[in-house]
């Protein structure tokens, strides 16, 4: 089984990633980006917040989800798209969180917390900002932003909610079987099946993102348990340098 990369033990990374055509002597700018799980029962991977042009984004409501959106929303794997984001010189910086946001009251919210603030950095041109977390107790849902305009003064924030948005990669089976292993665990809901961290072909939907519809109660996911009303996420971005 493919090892989930949002359960490895790693610190907190950022990475700062000049563009090629950016000069020595460019201003950096640095905000501080505070990520808040707002749902009852859904915990959410270690989110990947970039800062970057214009040129650049992570996802498009409509259009077919990347290799890279399609691996975290299916398997929790974000580090494919780490690694777009480190060779893509219209990002300027990027950071992820190391551990998962667990809403308050689940099990697993004794060992982790449902809020985390990236540091992140961004040169003339780098204006937007784009993140992404898969929502663990789904086949293939996630949430994020992509392209937003980060404030200008030193000081002044940005503060937007974000939706559930089904990558339409994978049918929504909601079978554990199917469902990256964290889940049972997290949330205290579980079966005999242990779940898996790989894509299966036969459940391949060739879709593309939409807003998520929610859970439907289909096999092992309950409603009223896994469930969210939107907005299922506060993004706070604050200028600080």
């Amino acid at each position: 089984m493919k090892r989930l990369l949002f359960f490895c033990a790693c610190a907190l990374s950022v990475l700062a990633l000049a563009p090629a055509n950016a000069s020595a002597d460019a201003p950096i700018a640095t905000y501080e980006v505070t990520i808040t799980n707002l749902t009852s029962g859904q915990p959410f991977t270690p989110p990947v917040v970039a800062v970057h042009r214009a040129s650049t984004g992570v996802f498009e409501v409509g259009d077919a989800a990347s290799p890279q959106i399609a691996a975290l929303a299916e398997n929790g794997n974000i580090g494919l798209l780490e690694a777009a984001l480190a060779d893509d010189k219209h990002v300027a910086s990027q950071a992820s969180a190391a551990a998962p946001l667990v809403p308050p009251g689940l099990p697993g919210s004794g060992a982790f917390t449902d809020q985390v603030t990236l540091t992140v950095t961004g040169e003339r041109g780098a204006k937007y900002l784009s993140w992404a977390s898969m929502l663990i107790c789904t086949n293939d849902g996630f949430t994020g932003v992509d392209t937003l305009r980060l404030p200008k003064m030193i000081g002044e924030s940005v503060e937007v909610t974000t939706q559930g948005y089904d990558a339409g990669s994978e049918l929504n089976t909601e079978d554990f079987v199917d469902i990256v292993p964290p889940c049972q665990g997290l949330v205290g809901v579980s079966s005999d099946d242990p779940g898996t961290g790989v894509s299966n072909p036969a459940l391949a939907e060739n879709g593309v993102i939409t807003h998520h519809a929610g859970i439907a109660g289909g096999v092992d996911l309950l409603p009223g348990v896994h469930g969210w009303d939107d907005p299922v996420a506060h993004v706070q971005v604050v200028r600080v340098g």
